[in-house]
């Protein structure tokens, strides 16, 4: 029996075999972790296809159904795939409890996946039954999300991730199923679905639920990947984690209902609650023992985002009563630049996380030396070369993109789609290749699986995968 769940340990939620030595026994086998980060890159390159495709229709209605899809390809297969990547494999790690169950986390990955899919599909296509299906499909998986996570999210004491990861599965549901309610209204015309309800959903699942996720995740990682240890006393991270949801569900609110006022708070609020998560990566990025790397400048461009995607939404809110198009291209730009802030962060940490997870996974299977001979590091599973150009292609695609919206340009939003196609493909090849060769090649020299006992871990591995 197992201390965490009570259950025998060959089924409990975060075992797995050969688990190297150090790899707490709360984090679920790799697998798990991986499938939904592999999924969010295929989604990239679903989601640069269909921009492509809706090019000449976001130029003149950022609501057609070929731009929503395009949307849903972007925040839905690839922006939550990856952040629920992220919580299934840092939630156990934060709270020190495992999963409830390894089959829920593979049943919401199967779900979610053809959820995710099937929805942009079948907007796009105008199919209402793939459409209607698709929406129970998603709510499903996140009832399985939130059953899942509803053990290791009862521990008490944890501090602000743990309040984030709370937040963000309440997000989570009320975004699905407010989601769930819009596709059914696209058969049964139940209420007006006008374009100030829809943006409050995009608000509720893009603050509440995936933003929320990330700034709760960050807290945990920037300590460790940056090395930085704050002074006491620092209160950014939870002020952040608080006011985010507030403000978002205000602004949610006060947009679908059309109270101008209680939106202007709900903004205030929420634009306290994005400031107080810059205050505290300053604070990271001020007190880390790190020196400067590719990590941080995901991080610190994914940050700029925000910014950007405030000025453009503020712009856009201000210019929509004299010039309706232009005020409504601007407002579909400014979502744009808040997804290029979870998009970087997201293609960034995966640089981290992916390496972490991956290590352990060759640990586990006997794979302890690089090519040359010295021990496995964290640096010998992906090219570092092609990491810098992943950043330059993400970057430069959330611009062409916020400059396509915006100016209702069909060329630059084209270029946006092909660039996300390219990182999608080439983050997908950069961060499996070398592992998938390292484990070829154990097998054709007969390495063994890792023995419980000590082992030599990179001294970068301060941290769990």
């Amino acid at each position: 029996m197992t201390a965490e769940t009570g259950r025998p340990p060959d089924r409990a939620a975060g075992s797995w075999g050969n688990r190297p030595p150090g790899v707490p026994a709360t984090v679920p086998p790799p697998s798990v972790p991986l499938a939904f980060l592999a999924a969010a890159s295929a989604g990239l390159v679903a989601c640069g296809g269909a921009w492509i495709w809706a090019r000449s229709a976001a130029a003149t209605d950022p609501t057609a159904d070929h731009v929503v899809a395009a949307v849903h390809f972007g925040v839905l297969a690839t922006l939550a795939m990856g952040l629920l990547g992220a919580t299934h494999q840092f939630t156990p790690v934060i709270t020190g409890r495992p999963l409830r169950s390894l089959l829920l986390a593979r049943a919401t990955f199967v779900t979610w996946l053809a959820g995710s899919w099937m929805l942009p599909l079948g907007i796009a296509t105008r199919q209402l039954a793939v459409t209607a299906a698709s929406g129970g499909l998603a709510g499903v998986a996140i009832v399985l999300l939130a059953v899942n996570l509803s053990a290791p999210l009862s521990a008490r004491g944890k501090g602000a991730p743990v309040i984030a990861l709370r937040f963000a599965v309440t997000g989570a549901v009320l975004t699905t199923f407010l989601g769930v309610a819009f596709v059914g209204d696209r058969q049964g015309n139940w209420f007006a679905l006008s374009g100030h309800a829809d943006l409050a959903m995009g608000v509720i699942g893009m603050f509440g639920w995936l933003g929320i996720t990330y700034v709760g995740v960050a807290e945990k990682l920037w300590p460790m990947f940056m090395l930085a240890h704050l002074p006491a006393g620092r209160r950014a991270g939870s002020v952040a984690v608080w006011t985010i949801p507030i403000g978002a569900v205000a602004l949610a609110g006060g947009l679908g209902w059309s109270i101008p006022g209680l939106a202007w708070v709900g903004a205030g609020i929420l634009a306290v609650g994005l400031g107080a998560h810059l205050v505290s990566l300053w604070a990271h990025v001020r007190h880390r023992r790190r020196k400067a790397d590719l990590h941080l400048v995901f991080v610190m461009t994914a940050a700029a985002w925000l910014f950007v995607g405030a000025g453009l939404a503020l712009a856009g809110t201000l210019i929509l009563p004299h010039r309706y198009d232009l005020g409504v291209a601007l407002v579909a730009a400014s979502m744009a630049a808040f997804g290029g802030w979870l998009l970087e962060a997201l293609v960034g940490h995966a640089h981290k996380v992916v390496p972490f997870i991956v290590w352990s996974a060759l640990r586990a299977r006997g794979v302890a030396t690089a090519p040359s001979g010295k021990p496995l590091m964290f640096a010998d599973l992906y090219d570092h070369g092609w990491a810098a150009v992943s950043y330059t292609t993400t970057t430069a695609g959330v611009a062409a993109l916020c400059v396509g919206l915006g100016a209702s340009l069909p060329a630059a939003t084209a270029a946006a789609g092909l660039l996300f196609i390219v990182t999608g493909i080439m983050v997908a090849a950069n961060l499996s290749i070398r592992p998938v060769h390292l484990l070829t090649a154990g097998r054709l020299n007969g390495d063994a699986p890792v023995a419980a006992g000590p082992v030599n871990v990179p001294a970068s591995r301060a941290v769990t995968p």
